[in-house]
């Protein structure tokens, strides 16, 4: 009979441990990026490793965080009924949470119309089809009041839109004012003129040449989506474009010099030295036009009547019902969260493409 050694299972859960630990120290990163942060000492303490500084760390992570939200909660309940408006009190959170229930039931109400309306379009076509008038099928949109989520989904769209403008505009710009103090000097006067600009001020300019140009308003894309997007571009390049030229005018004199002795070409310097380089702080730049291109596009939206959350609050700030002030609270929550969402990509994005020290 073979005598167990003790040594070898105690070493093999040695090892265990330490892999758990590793893994819980490689999933740190990411819960970093999602905002998941409490995470980590969650399962370090479960692992065993020092649980009082673990519970320590939950506290400032977990706790304190939801003690803030229960407390903004009580605050609201307590004071918004001792608001009264020309609609009545402040609705508190008892009554924005139903109001949400009920933006949510309408929503699904509005997409089962939208089903049925197409499942009657597909029938008659099928059944002209058949009686051999092919040349009567028609193709016809759906045009019924879009739901709370269609018009969520047209502001994201809208404003991806408007971002991706602003990006292609701004990066190649910034790269070619961070490489060239002369066009920088060209530029910078620029930005300084334009950058303070709100949307506000845009949007008369913006309508007026999209009307011009854009004359139809049947082609890909609507007039009001074309007005939204254009001004969150306006309005959201000049974060990216100053932190990418502050990014490239940052590397290395010497990464550059050795770039010129090797003889590279002006696609491979930026693509293989400038880029890589800047991309943290060009990433920063990004993440910040984001947001400021969604703060920008609500605004935008209201004026532009582009069919998104804009609208929705314009739309039931008119509209002056009992409930209006509830939704308009819905909203303006769901623009909170959804802009968190949006920043929370980026980051993920960021650090995809970027390495810092714990990468």
């Amino acid at each position: 009979m073979t005598a167990i050694d003790p040594s070898s299972s105690s070493l093999s859960l040695a090892d265990r441990r330490a892999r758990l630990f590793t893994w819980i120290n490689k999933a740190d990163a990411w819960f970093q990026v999602l905002g998941l942060a409490w995470m980590t000492p969650v399962l370090r303490a479960s692992a065993g490793d020092n649980p009082h500084a673990q519970m320590k760390e939950i506290w400032r992570l977990l706790v304190v965080p939801l003690i803030s939200i229960v407390a903004f909660l009580l605050l609201w309940a307590t004071l918004a009924p001792k608001v009264q408006t020309s609609l009545g009190a402040i609705p508190g959170p008892a009554q924005v949470w139903e109001e949400a229930v009920n933006l949510h039931q309408d929503a699904r109400a509005k997409q089962a119309k939208e089903v049925a309306f197409y499942e009657r379009l597909d029938k008659r076509n099928a059944r002209l089809v058949e009686q051999g008038q092919a040349d009567r099928v028609k193709h016809i949109p759906y045009t019924g009041a879009p739901s709370y989520y269609t018009q969520i989904w047209t502001s994201i769209k809208t404003v991806f839109f408007g971002f991706l403008l602003a990006a292609v505009v701004a990066i190649p710009l910034g790269i070619i004012a961070g490489l060239s103090p002369t066009a920088n000097a060209a530029i910078n006067p620029l930005v300084q003129i334009f950058k303070p600009v709100s949307p506000l001020a845009w949007l008369p300019i913006v309508t007026m040449v999209v009307s011009a140009v854009y004359a139809t308003n049947d082609g890909m894309f609507s007039k009001s989506f074309l007005v939204s997007a254009i001004t969150v571009t306006l309005c959201s390049l000049w974060p990216t474009l100053i932190n990418t030229s502050l990014g490239v005018s940052a590397i290395d004199k010497d990464l550059i010099s050795v770039s010129k002795v090797l003889k590279m070409n002006a696609y491979n310097m930026i693509t293989k030295l400038v880029l890589p380089s800047s991309l943290p702080l060009i990433f920063t730049g990004l993440r910040l036009s984001l947001g400021v291109g969604w703060m920008v596009l609500i605004a935008a939206e209201m004026l532009a009547q582009n069919p998104g959350l804009g609208k929705f609050v314009w739309d039931e700030f008119q509209n002056g019902s009992s409930s209006s002030l509830a939704k308009i609270i819905v909203a303006v929550l769901t623009i909170g969260i959804i802009g968190f969402l949006l920043d929370r990509v980026m980051f993920a994005l960021q650090s995809l493409f970027t390495f810092s020290s714990n990468r």
